[in-house]
């Protein structure tokens, strides 16, 4: 992770990798199908998933596809 984010930045990193991870695992699927269901690399989903990346909207927008969800509930993970 660069070091130029604050703690704030790393805290919001790591907490969307994490509802990522949860929506993941509550659909049964493994890193590996879904970075095949969203064409992307099953290494940067790992990556993304313990925080190490700040994911792209578009890349976003693609695992919210591959989860069946909007993007908009996507976010709703501060009001469960």
């Amino acid at each position: 992770m660069r070091k130029s984010y604050s703690k704030e930045d790393k805290d919001l990193l790591i907490k969307v990798g994490a509802r990522i991870r949860e929506l993941r695992s509550n659909s049964g699927l493994s890193q590996e199908k879904l970075s095949f269901k969203c064409n992307l690399d099953r290494t940067y989903i790992g990556s993304v998933e313990r925080g190490e990346r700040n994911i792209a909207i578009i890349n976003l927008k693609k695992i919210s596809i591959a989860l069946d969800i909007s993007i908009s509930q996507f976010f709703n993970f501060d009001h469960e």
